[in-house]
């Protein structure tokens, strides 16, 4: 949490300097990366151990004694270099991220990931005690069980024979076996509602991804809100409320509930859809043919791909809700209109950035995975810690665990500036759209992000230089 935020305060106060940092440090990892690699193969050459000829193995280091598998590290690293060239191309178009900004004068929209991870905690631990609730809801059979050696005949003979009650049971009514108790067996399936137990678990698990993306909408479309009173304003920051992101909260819930419900409801059926397939492909594995597994792993990837695409749109058409205030349709409609009709900027200026904030992401689990190494292997101590390296038997477990927490926290934090720079770049777009630089219809863009998209002057802004 601390990498994260120091990473974005460095973001809105050094960001060319940054991105060149970004630049610099890709370019040497990757032409170190692809020098080691070639080095280790080179020595691993005359090896005639195959990576086929490996079973599963606990010890990392065994695979690494293999050519092949430096071969495959060195055709990755050559991928390096040429993301530096495209971070390279993006370096010009940087100062559009002075828009994030706005991030600096709604610092409390830093703090919003915390209320949306409690409300995501909420929704799993709401989901865990439905789900065991559903499967203990039948009443407890017992059973009449011999605790004694099987070799006994007569207590073997009684061993889940008959059923018992815990109130009601006498062990000395089996005066030839000692041992016997009255255990719990399993729970009743008899039931109407025990019947249909495998509908009401879809059910659930359906009304937990939907509670899941309403949550995340509702960051989504609360967050878009703010950044777009920032944008729209005559006078930057004064006219900008300091309790601007609580009244966008409110604002949403007090009229954009349904809109966001109907959207977290659309993506909920492609997601349950690719549950079922998931579910059907684990099942039938080494039962289909090809032709079968074929066609599924066709519709596995349709659907993955819709799923992406309306999360997308969803995402947009929540920007479009918060400035607007329209329905749903209408938004993601408005929305998908602006975007094909400035295709060329959105792949310019909005995808490249959201590479560098992968970048970002990046570093940051980097460099807690570097810590939790030199930590968990031993090298280095906290004072007063009476923690021993030795007593773990696979050190790297905890290290990527931590890493994937690092991770969870690090998507949070910069969500908030990816979706400020979403915001900002289809408020811009529709400020192109809706004025002209005139008097009448002044722009609401600065100078300077006129100047980067290299526009015509004169014309009129509704800020200052």
């Amino acid at each position: 949490m601390l990498v994260s935020v120091v990473f974005l305060l460095l973001l809105r106060y050094l960001a060319i300097v940054l991105v060149w940092i970004l630049l610099v440090g890709l370019l040497v990892v990757g032409g170190y990366g692809i020098w080691h690699c070639y080095s280790e193969y080179y020595h691993f050459s005359t090896s005639e151990l195959k990576f086929g000829d490996l079973s599963f193995n606990t010890n990392i280091s065994v695979y690494l004694q293999v050519k092949e598998t430096w071969l495959a590290f060195c055709e990755f690293d050559h991928y390096v270099p040429s993301m530096g060239c495209i971070l390279e191309a993006a370096v010009y178009q940087w100062r559009l991220l002075r828009g994030g900004q706005v991030v600096g004068y709604l610092m409390s929209t830093l703090l919003y990931p915390l209320f949306t991870f409690v409300l995501l905690v909420v929704c799993v631990a709401y989901w865990g005690m439905t789900s065991l609730y559903l499967v203990t809801s039948g009443a407890p059979l017992y059973r009449v069980v011999s605790l004694s050696d099987p070799s006994v005949d007569k207590c073997s003979l009684i061993n889940g024979s008959e059923s018992c009650k815990p109130q009601t049971f006498n062990s000395s009514a089996y005066p030839y076996c000692p041992s016997v108790r009255c255990i719990f067996f399993k729970y009743d399936d008899a039931g109407l509602f025990q019947q249909n137990l495998v509908y009401l678990q879809v059910f659930n698990i359906f009304a937990f991804l939907w509670c899941v993306n309403f949550v995340i909408a509702l960051g989504q479309c609360t967050l878009a809100g703010t950044f777009a009173s920032y944008y729209w304003a005559f006078s930057k920051p004064a006219e900008i409320s300091p309790f601007a992101l609580s009244q966008c909260f409110i604002r949403t819930l007090q009229y954009h509930v349904g809109s966001l419900a109907f959207g977290a409801l659309l993506l909920t059926c492609f997601q349950l859809v690719r549950l079922v397939l998931e579910y059907l492909d684990h099942k039938t594995r080494g039962s289909q043919s090809a032709c079968g597994r074929f066609l599924l792993n066709c519709l596995r990837c349709c659907f993955w791909c819709l799923e992406y695409f309306l999360k997308i749109l969803n995402r947009n058409a929540y920007i479009m809700i918060a400035i607007y205030g329209e329905s749903f349709c209408v938004s993601a409609k408005n929305a998908y209109s602006l975007l094909m009709r400035n295709i060329g900027r959105v792949v310019l200026l909005d995808r490249v950035t959201d590479m560098l904030l992968f970048f970002g992401k990046l570093l940051v689990v980097a460099s807690v995975g570097m810590l939790a190494f030199f930590f968990f292997s031993g090298q280095i101590c906290l004072p007063g810690d009476t923690f021993q390296a030795q007593m773990l038997n696979y050190y790297w477990v905890p290290i990527l665990t931590v890493m994937a927490g690092a991770y969870l926290i690090a998507q949070g934090f910069f969500s908030v500036y990816s979706m400020c720079i979403d915001t900002l770049f289809l408020c811009f777009l529709e400020d192109l759209e809706r004025n002209d630089g005139t008097m009448q219809k002044p722009y609401y863009m600065s100078r300077n992000l006129m100047r980067i998209l290299r526009k015509p002057k004169p014309f009129v802004t509704a800020l200052p230089e």
